[in-house]
């Protein structure tokens, strides 16, 4: 296979350490490969490894939804991390397929997907901190991914409360802020919610790679997992209520504005009726030939609009 489609190849030894295959010495514990699963000749090599078809069309599948099945005599894992890669959406959720049994592990990404949860896994065994069983890597690997998850959903919630924060201080919401959280909220919960189902089928699969420590780690992982989702419903209706409350504040401020707009045209109205009256050109116009006439015509238009400010007043319309 070439070195485009095969990430990399370790053997294991057990003890948290592990080696390329081109360098390794003697057999090891187990082994992990990592590939990816759009190039041309990844088929071909699960093929030379003797995996099985069905778990080489799980490995292969363009699209897939988190998932957990025993097959082939081992057990296949599909999960999704976020996108931690810098510049890029964290929602939009990379998926990670697995499969493992007691001596070998097969991992899969698409060539353009590239998961920093991965990542992690393998600088731990470079640092001779690394997983010393086939379960051990999967429990570690899930738990980086929900370490990951785990800062999206936090920064989620700390832009709501500074949202909250500011429609407190009755200051201007970023409305585009807004709808970001929530966009957010909606794709990282799409895939979030049927991982916490696939990890509690992961705990409860057969055979005998996963030992009862990585079947405790990952009912762990399965309820962290649950926390997050439940955050994530909770972000939701926060959103929700924040889009609620900024609408009925600008549906307030409108109606406040058209109500003066209301007042101020029902003190003019009658004024205007007077002044459109008195300012017709026409033969017998009372007041043409009076020099006075304009001042008691205004007069009496100023004291019109004050008694309909007092009416409004009393009316406690003002």
């Amino acid at each position: 296979m070439s070195d485009q489609g095969l990430l990399w190849d370790y053997r294991l030894d057990g003890v948290g350490g592990g080696e390329h295959t081109a360098q390794a010495h003697g057999s090891g514990a187990f082994r992990w490969c990592h590939l990816q699963s759009d190039s041309s000749d990844a088929r071909g090599w699960l093929i030379d490894e003797g995996v099985s078809e069905a778990v080489i069309d799980s490995l292969t599948i363009s699209e897939s939804r988190p998932r957990a099945m025993s097959i082939a005599g081992g057990t296949l894992v599909v999960l999704r991390g976020v996108n931690s890669n810098p510049g890029a959406d964290p929602e939009d959720m990379i998926s990670i397929r697995i499969w493992f049994d007691e001596t070998r592990i097969l991992t899969a990404r698409r060539s353009d997907r590239r998961l920093l949860s991965v990542e992690d896994v393998r600088l731990s065994i470079e640092a001779g901190l690394g997983p010393i069983s086939t379960g051990d890597f999967v429990a570690r690997l899930v738990e980086a991914l929900a370490n990951r998850i785990s800062v999206v959903v936090d920064d989620i919630d700390e832009q709501l409360g500074e949202i909250e924060a500011r429609l407190e201080d009755d200051d201007l919401v970023d409305r585009r802020s807004l709808s970001e959280a929530r966009r957010q909220t909606a794709r990282i919960r799409r895939y979030l919610a049927p991982q916490r189902d696939a990890l509690d089928l992961l705990t409860r699969a057969k055979g005998a790679a996963l030992s009862s420590e990585d079947v405790y780690s990952l009912r762990d992982q399965a309820d962290r997992t649950m926390r997050y989702v439940e955050d994530l419903d909770l972000a939701r209706e926060r959103a929700i209520m924040i889009s609620e409350e900024v609408q009925n504040r600008i549906a307030s401020q409108q109606n406040g504005r058209m109500y003066v707009l209301s007042l101020v045209t029902a003190v003019f109205l009658p004024l205007s009726f007077l002044t459109g009256v008195f300012g017709m050109n026409v033969g017998g116009l009372p007041g043409l030939e009076d020099e006075g006439a304009f001042w008691i015509l205004a007069g009496c238009m100023l004291l019109l609009a004050i008694a309909l400010a007092l009416f409004m007043k009393l009316k406690r319309w003002l």
